[in-house]
């Protein structure tokens, strides 16, 4: 397989049974990626010698026929190359629900499991995922390749030059050492790659899971605030409702998490000073570290402001300062360092001047493996039901989303300290908004005289987020139109019916939310759209700045932008 043509990133699809083959092929054509139906294993195997970017089988398929040619040729792939695969299961991939399925993944190699049926935006993060791998492990390819030629020449010189004269030999070890640095340099670079491509690996995929999550946690959250205005007042049902609620705000809360480690989090970035949003943070902080840890703070006077998310630096310092708390169970200090530094660039800065929040602790530190992991969803050290392996890849995340790094260096028995690379701000710090007082609040509503007899077109791929939303609008006293797709809503438009804001979710099979507005726009340019969605990576364009309400969203949110858009009219 050579380079990075069609037939070396096409997906080879296996599924003997029923319509799920060709529904495969027909899905990835619908995010340009070319696919290919196998009658068998065979078959399957003799494509993938002529290149494949990855293999998508179902596991029926693999357990009814012979399957030693596929895996010889997994088996012998060069170090450079891990082909991935998509395997489609009835029960999932867990060791509990579908053993068979595991021991299938072990023999496999680098396997991800897709439960059927599945979900169109699911299996599209998957196959993007699994491409966007493919690629780099071209590109890794290339680097070897190069890296074999520069030892190659290496060796002849080295050669030509054994028959020089002595005073030419320290020449010669001068040169060899030099070579062999940049080698090295290559190496370690490799290394990073490799590295960086299975964490965004890992990223795109808790993306996707978090987003399909945030539309589960969006219809219950709904149902729940209908079912709290609906139901008798009585204490018993208001605490059980409240239960539910609170635990679906914690699902919101881990959502968030981890989209800030897949970097689809919606940041606010604002110019902030660093050292006053850390001193602001004195009496938090001491109340969540307890009596036991002395916390020593060293702000650098002086210091211009930063671009950042204010709220989230917040809450990264804290995750950060709790880390380090716990990795002191006896107690001990901690040291909040607020400084600035300037770096050559390096894989994940550019060069120049940033600002840096260094929390130093004393604790027991991490040896190399676990140094390796810490930053991996999921990860941690920490006993069963005391942490969720989220803080550390959420900051994570949100530094490289805000174009600066999370840096950790540690070593057994010499504590832990957490470096957080922020850019600096082009512009002056902006003091926080106060918000407005709630009684204020509500007699600004109420002034406004939104129109209550608004009619709503809601776009939604998923009834039951269709459902949801429109009962709420409903509950405010609005008409409902509903349409399942992009297609449709255009064609509730083109009938005339009177329609005063459309509100439409992004992530749709065949036509977006974005791609709706614009064709919307161009026959109705004073109808109101609002997107709802979890996503925040959308496409630029002139329907970019949309407004957006994030999902989940409570019925109050609802409202507020719901009247914000039908007041400007």
């Amino acid at each position: 397989m050579s380079g990075t043509d069609s037939v070396s990133l096409r997906a080879l699809v296996l599924a003997p049974n029923g319509r799920d083959a060709s529904l495969t092929v027909q899905l990835l054509k619908g995010i340009d990626v070319r696919a290919e139906i196998c009658p068998d294993l065979s078959a399957m195997a003799v494509e993938m010698r002529r290149g494949a970017g990855m293999l998508i089988i179902a596991e029926e398929a693999v357990r009814t026929e012979q399957w030693a040619p596929v895996h010889e040729f997994l088996a012998a792939q060069p170090t450079w190359s891990d082909l991935p695969i998509i395997l489609l299961t009835h029960r999932g991939g867990g060791p509990d629900r579908n053993p068979a399925a595991v021991r299938l993944g072990e023999l496999l190699g680098n396997v991800s499991f897709l439960e059927r049926p599945f979900h169109p935006v699911t299996l599209h993060s998957m196959v993007r995922a699994a491409a966007r791998g493919r690629r780099r492990q071209y590109d890794a390819r290339q680097r070897l390749e190069e890296r074999e030629r520069l030892i190659a020449e290496l060796a002849v010189e080295r050669s030509a030059l054994s028959d020089l004269t002595r005073t030419l030999e320290q020449r010669v070890a001068e040169r060899t050492a030099l070579l062999t640095r940049e080698v090295a340099a290559r190496e370690k670079a490799q290394e990073q790659l490799l590295q960086s491509q299975k964490m965004e690996s890992v990223g795109k995929l808790t993306g996707g899971i978090a987003h399909d999550f945030n539309n589960l946690l969006m219809a219950v959250m709904s149902n729940l605030e209908l079912l709290r205005k609906r139901l008798p007042d009585e204490p018993g049902i208001r605490r059980l409702i409240d239960g539910a609620m609170q635990g679906a705000q914690r699902g919101s809360s881990l959502t968030q998490r981890m989209l800030a480690f897949a970097r689809q989090q919606d940041l606010k970035t604002m110019s902030a000073d660093l050292g006053a949003l850390v001193r602001g943070m004195l009496e938090l902080l001491h109340r969540s570290l307890g009596p036991q840890i002395a916390l020593r703070l060293h702000i650098e006077p002086g210091l211009p402001p930063a671009e950042v998310d204010a709220q989230q630096v917040e809450l990264a310092v804290l995750n950060l300062a709790i880390n380090a708390r716990d990795a002191m169970p006896d107690g001990g200090a901690i040291d909040v360092v607020v400084d600035q530094a300037r770096t050559p660039g390096d894989a994940h800065l550019s060069p120049g001047n940033y600002l840096r929040i260094r929390i130093r602790d004393e604790g027991c530190g991490m040896d190399p493996a676990t140094l390796s992991r810490a930053v991996e969803p999921f990860f941690s050290t920490k006993p069963l039901g005391k942490g969720t392996g989220l803080g550390l890849s959420m900051t994570h995340g949100l530094a490289v989303q805000m174009g600066g790094h999370l840096d950790l260096s540690s070593a057994p028995g010499a504590g832990t300290v957490a470096t957080l690379w922020m850019p600096m701000a082009t512009r002056p710090p902006v003091e926080p908004a106060v918000p407005a007082a709630p009684a204020a609040t509500a007699t600004a509503t109420a002034a406004v005289g939104v129109n209550r007899t608004a009619r709503i077109l809601v776009v939604d791929d998923d009834p039951l987020i269709a459902m949801s939303t429109a009962d709420m609008l409903e509950d405010l006293g609005y008409a409902v139109i509903e349409a399942d797709s992009g297609k449709r809503a255009l064609e509730i438009i083109a009938a005339g019916q009177a329609i005063d804001l459309m509100m439409t979710d992004q992530a749709m099979p065949g036509m977006t939310g974005i791609q709706l507005a614009e064709l919307v726009r161009s026959k109705r340019p004073e109808l109101p759209v609002l997107l709802a969605t979890g996503y925040t990576d959308l496409p630029a364009g002139k329907m970019a700045n949309l407004p957006r309400l994030s999902k989940p969203y409570q019925q109050a949110q609802l409202q507020a932008e719901i009247e914000k858009l039908l007041d400007v009219r």
